[in-house]
């Protein structure tokens, strides 16, 4: 997995500072995590496909995760897409961008398939062959959901050296990669932890945006790699966080400790504070191994 941070800032974009957005890459897949304003430039400037993007998960409709939706739907049809779009968000944004669409009198020439999420509870979204999606139900204002993206590998790696040695079949190799063992014509077995490695780690991905301090993630978020997390605010602030329904730093931090992740990465900053450093300064107290959602940087998971 590869993570790109695209945006970063709470409530409205700045100069050189964007609303939430992040790009992950699982094997082949490139997956939008939220769309706020300005992430079409922000695609450009760091040399990311357009045409790659096949999913799209939107947390909630506050505008700064969603807002720069439609202009990049519209840069799809004009760049030529054909390729369906898979758009997974709470219930409403199909009718907004169903009414943006005809009010502007626009057409799209590829297909848009809205996946409307309800459930207040964890959920399996999207799974195929590389990857599984689930919801991470957050407490917010409206409804929100984070994401857990969980890559997927199944099958045992066989020695390429095997395959020659003992001329092995198609299906043969099916077998042996899926765990069983293999009788070759002339009788002799082929014992399967003997061809075979274990396939890796399978990497997990949290998504944690916007939410305040909310305990009952920690078992869905349990041991992933890597974790993001909102922090709007410093603890100077923290009333207003309550307020608001969003965390700040240390709320952040001391989630990550009781789910023992890997990695903490902070990020949804309030454009009201000057050095982000402090927002690692106050995580640390609780949690160690803490980043900023620096937009432009890139995370290996």
């Amino acid at each position: 997995m590869k993570l790109t941070i695209l945006g970063s800032s709470a409530s409205t974009p700045k100069i050189n500072k964007h609303t939430t957005s992040q790009l992950l890459k699982i094997k082949n897949h490139h997956i939008l995590i939220d769309c706020g304003e300005g992430i079409q430039m922000q695609l450009r400037k760091l040399k990311i496909s357009f045409s790659k993007i096949s999913h799209i998960f939107i947390s909630h409709l506050h505008g700064d995760h969603y807002f720069g939706l439609i202009g990049l739907i519209s840069t799809f049809r004009l760049l030529g897409r054909t390729n369906d779009l898979n758009i997974y968000a709470p219930e409403g944004l199909q009718e907004l961008i169903n009414l943006h669409l005809k009010l502007s009198n626009s057409w799209l020439n590829y297909k848009v398939v809205f996946h409307t999420l309800k459930s207040k509870s964890e959920k399996i979204i999207f799974i195929d062959q590389d990857f599984i999606v689930k919801t991470i139900p957050l407490n917010h204002r409206i409804y929100t959901n984070g994401f857990l993206f969980e890559e997927k590998f199944d099958e045992r790696n066989i020695y390429k050296s095997k395959i020659k040695e003992y001329e092995l079949e198609i299906n043969d190799i099916k077998k042996i990669k899926n765990g069983e063992d293999v009788i070759l014509k002339n009788g002799k077995k082929l014992v399967n932890s003997t061809f075979t490695k274990k396939s890796k780690k399978s990497k997990k991905y949290a998504f944690c945006s916007d939410t305040a301090y909310h305990e009952k993630i920690i078992e869905l978020i349990e041991s992933v790699d890597c974790l993001y997390h909102e922090s709007t605010f410093l603890d100077s602030h923290a009333d207003l966080a309550r307020k608001t329904k969003h965390s700040t730093a240390s709320d952040a931090a001391k989630i990550a400790s009781a789910a023992n992740v890997g990695k903490l990465i902070l990020g949804h900053f309030s454009n009201r504070y000057r050095n982000q450093e402090n927002f690692l300064m106050e995580a640390k107290i609780h949690f160690q191994n803490v980043e900023l959602a620096i937009e432009g940087t890139k995370f290996d998971i």
